[in-house]
């Protein structure tokens, strides 16, 4: 990880509430492989929260969490100098509990999903390249990590349809 792209000092987590959601409650500051560390993060947190909700609740709470991240990670990118700063993890967050929403509950589809996200989150298939490359605010963070979650989806889809 280059010096501009350094995970901020924990200080800066607790600097606005708005550090605190777009880094991810902290797992965005692992110095190493952030994207990642929020993804686990996610997962580790989805068995507690979305018991929580029903279906269409947990649907409605996705949905806020998306648009509570679109002004988050703005403005952390905008203190932290870089619009999509790699300890911002909300955008890896979100669309991998969607993920999970609509994946299978055992281990294996789970492990499968991570991959699969992880690998199209890095990779960024069309649009999601150039939403990274072309829209550098709030939005445009929260919305590759989508189309990365939409990929894996549609992995997970076909896998499923082949495996019967």
């Amino acid at each position: 990880m280059n010096k501009r792209n350094a995970p901020p000092p924990w200080r800066f987590l607790f600097s606005h509430p708005a550090h605190f959601v777009a880094c991810g409650l902290g797992s965005g500051l692992s110095p190493l492989a952030p994207g990642t560390a929020g993804t686990l993060f996610a997962w580790a947190l989805y068995p507690l929260l979305r018991p929580q909700f029903g279906a269409t609740g947990f649907a409605v709470f996705l949905l806020a969490a998306f648009l509570v991240g679109v002004p988050a990670c703005g403005k952390t990118g905008r203190d932290l100098g870089v619009s999509d700063h790699g300890a911002m993890v909300w955008d890896e967050i979100v669309p991998f509990w969607a993920v999970l929403f609509l994946t299978p509950t055992t281990w294996i589809w789970q492990l499968a999903a991570f991959g699969l996200f992880r690998l199209f989150d890095i990779a960024k298939p069309p649009p999601a390249r150039f939403i990274d490359r072309n829209v550098k605010n709030g939005f445009g963070v929260m919305a590759d990590d989508v189309v990365a979650a939409l990929y894996a989806l549609l992995a997970l889809a076909l896998a499923k349809s082949w495996l019967g």
